[in-house]
């Protein structure tokens, strides 16, 4: 089938990160299908009204539509909306569109439907559709969300947390819960050289409620109660804080603190550690969790949203949300060995079965069947 694949977030030049989950979807969906990805977003330096970015990106053709942004947001709407309008003629006409995230960016596949007959789906991430967030939510972001779930064949929801909060919103399209993709061919097992000392992994936006300086604070205090333990700690937010946290714990020795890295050296810093800590306020899935099972390693994790359902016997621990005195318990459990873990053959099988681009693939291709059948009887 020919997929379009259209998302609220994607990496490109201004957010090199964001929405890199999309992308990974799209290229499983390109196992079995035709991909193409459009793409567009504002850029306030930019002096042309329109900028085209078209590409071959990991073997799919990626046409990124950049528009001059402005401080009027129904400017900038008209503008993106026009942008997505002259990316869609330059592109071959899908058999189906699978948008991402239930922002009003995807009114466009919406419009598609309408004027095309062109049918659709919509794997949602947004943390800001969770229950626990419904209420800070604005009523328009609420309205739009519903409105184009209305039109789509199916919600694809990341999470069963996340698919109960889509209900809770009042969200009837039929839905599945399919997960974010773990590339199990670069997260994978390798050998691991002996050491005295037990290596603790943290990487994430690290945006406050990732809660950062906890783990930090913790594994230092760890490491003064006299147990051999390291950390890595870092990704693509704010680290200067961090770095002058570990400096005035004196524990640069023992906790390294690093800036945005590769998917693929996230890979890396995964095997060569023992186990990934997650001590999130809120997570809609917590995909690293499931990245650090393919490298065969347990993790350490509060039982927040998504995350809380990939924490299973044997392969993970559960903890409570903003305790740190758990967090401490735990982890000096683990270093006196109190804890069983399945070997990392069977940890890996858990994210290859069900998370796998492979397996994403054909679930996808399930839905996508499904959907174009039942527009075709409309």
């Amino acid at each position: 089938m020919k997929i379009l694949f259209i998302s609220s977030w994607f990496p490109n030049k201004l957010e090199p990160t964001n929405g890199n989950f999309v992308q990974r979807h799209a290229e499983a969906a390109a196992l079995l299908h035709d991909v193409e990805i459009l793409h567009t977003i504002g850029d306030f330096n930019q002096k042309e009204e329109f900028i085209f970015d078209d590409k071959i990106i990991n073997g799919i053709r990626t046409l990124i539509i950049y528009y001059k942004n402005s401080n009027n947001p129904a400017l900038n709407f008209f503008r993106r909306m026009k942008a997505y309008k002259m990316g869609f003629a330059k592109m071959q006409k899908p058999d189906l569109v699978h948008a991402s995230v239930l922002h009003n960016n995807m009114l466009f596949a919406v419009y598609l439907k309408k004027k095309y007959k062109i049918p659709f789906v919509v794997t949602e991430h947004w943390t800001a559709l969770q229950e626990q967030n419904l209420d800070k939510t604005s009523n328009n972001i609420k309205r739009i969300a519903k409105y184009i779930a209305k039109n789509a064949g199916y919600i694809l929801p990341v999470s069963y947390n996340l698919k109960d909060s889509l209900k809770q919103l009042g969200i009837t399209t039929p839905m599945k819960v399919i997960s974010n993709v773990v590339d199990t061919e670069l997260f994978t097992l390798t050998h691991k050289a002996e050491q005295s000392e037990i290596k603790f992994l943290h990487v994430s936006s690290l945006i406050p409620r990732k809660r950062p300086k906890d783990i930090i604070n913790t594994i230092h205090l760890l490491h003064q109660n006299g147990f051999q333990v390291s950390l890595e700690i870092g990704g693509d937010g704010e680290t200067e804080s961090l770095i002058n946290l570990v400096k005035d714990l004196n524990a640069e020795n023992y906790i390294k603190v690093f800036d945005a890295i590769t998917y693929g050296e996230v890979a890396e810093k995964m095997q060569n550690s023992d186990y990934f800590i997650l001590f999130s306020e809120n997570e809609t899935q917590g995909c690293v969790i499931l990245e650090s099972y393919a490298c065969g390693k347990p993790v350490i994790s509060t039982k927040v949203g998504g995350a809380a359902e990939f924490i299973i016997d044997g392969l993970g621990i559960g903890i409570e949300k903003n305790n740190t005195d758990q967090l401490y318990s735990v982890l000096e459990k683990i270093c006196k060995k109190e804890y069983f873990f399945k070997n990392e053959t069977e940890i890996r099988q858990f994210s290859v079965n069900g998370y796998s681009r492979e397996s994403i693939a054909n679930q996808f291709t399930e839905i996508y069947n499904e959907v174009i059948a039942k527009n075709k009887l409309s």
